[in-house]
């Protein structure tokens, strides 16, 4: 099990502060991407499941992002949303700008141009995303002919240089393998390949790490974050390891039941989270805990998409859920410095009493 800090400025933070303590005129750019009240339902008309129920964020040029949470929580269908990837399963409603563009409103054609150009995704499972078919180089250098304007020899010499980059032995002579002749850790390595081949402003990191031994996680985790702070590259990492959200975010968002509960600095929602579900996620990861005592686990399990409560989703495992909780959802709001929280019954970790 990975240890987390949550001293101030570590991981993307340190990056980011040294910026804005050389030129404080960018230290509070504005928004890359922002996303409002987005929804997305899978089925049309009264019938649909609702996923996704008024997610919004914003991400500013340089940051990462976490979006947390359990399996179930709508954080990948999030980002397939925002790259127009659920329209043909559902319906998705709200506002995705992007450069002033809303890209909810693009036809396919104009998302296409944005799609893997300006705007890239790895997505969970290298070994079924990648095509068994297709030589890695083939993969590679079909982004490149989509998104540039390179010639069949430019094409190649840059994706040996991708390969290179994201740390693949040997490059070269690895163009012409299939993705069954890699290790785990090395698909993933050419998925992000794949995703940077055209420089992309804004990455989305779907579970990157999911199914790789400890060693290969922090490899993959180091190369995003380094590659984010030389590029200047945005990223939204889906993960449900808080551990990763600490060491490679700059904020984090927690996300339950299609919602956002609680978002703000990784310092500020790792010391003294207020969401109680929040601090169940905190609690369940085992730390300096005696051998062969009971670790702690969240009760219950998460709403499926067809019986999500009328009120609050997390209520039915919350320990300080009132009859409110039961009819009435709860907004976000603004809860201290830089925190946002979506609660009746916000709670204090250290004193474990409702403020």
């Amino acid at each position: 099990m990975r240890h987390y800090s949550s001293d101030p400025a570590t991981g993307a933070e340190q990056t980011q502060n040294r910026t804005a303590a050389t030129n404080p005129e960018i230290a509070n750019p504005p928004a890359l991407l922002e996303v409002r009240n987005l929804s997305m339902s899978f089925g049309l008309g009264q019938s649909g499941l609702l996923a996704i129920d008024k997610v919004s964020f914003a991400v500013k040029p340089g940051e990462i992002l976490g979006l947390v949470g359990e399996s179930g929580s709508g954080k990948s269908i999030t980002l397939r949303s925002v790259l127009g990837l659920t329209r043909r399963y559902g319906r998705v409603n709200g506002e995705i700008l992007w450069k002033n563009r809303d890209l909810n409103k693009l036809n396919n054609r104009d998302l296409q141009k944005i799609r893997g150009r300006e705007i890239a995704m790895i997505f969970q499972e290298p070994m079924s995303s990648l095509n068994p078919l297709l030589s890695v180089g083939l993969q590679i250098t079909e982004n490149l002919r989509a998104h540039t304007g390179l010639g069949r020899a430019e094409r190649r010499k840059k994706a040996i240089k991708l390969l290179d980059l994201v740390g693949i032995p040997s490059a070269a002579a690895r163009l012409g393998d299939y993705p069954h002749q890699f290790s785990g850790g090395m698909r993933q390595r050419v998925m992000i390949a794949i995703a940077l081949a055209s420089e992309p402003e804004l990455l989305l990191a779907d579970e990157p790490t999911t199914a790789l031994d400890v060693t290969i996680q922090q490899q993959i985790l180091d190369l995003i974050l380094a590659l984010s702070r030389e590029m200047g590259m945005s990223v939204i990492m889906v993960t449900h390891d808080l551990g990763v959200a600490a060491q490679t975010c700059d904020r984090i968002a927690v996300m339950y039941g299609g919602r956002l509960v609680e978002v703000g600095p990784v310092r500020n929602i790792l010391r003294n989270p207020q969401h109680p579900y929040s601090i169940g996620l905190l609690r369940s990861v085992p730390e300096n805990v005696p051998p062969r005592s009971e670790l702690y686990s969240l009760p219950g399990i998460p709403p499926g998409l067809g019986n999500r409560p009328s009120g609050c989703c997390f209520a039915p495992r919350c320990p300080v859920a009132t009859a409110r909780c039961a009819v009435e959802k709860p907004d976000l709001f603004q809860s201290g410095e830089k925190v946002s929280l979506a609660c009746f019954n916000p709670q204090n970790l250290l004193s474990g009493t409702p403020q």
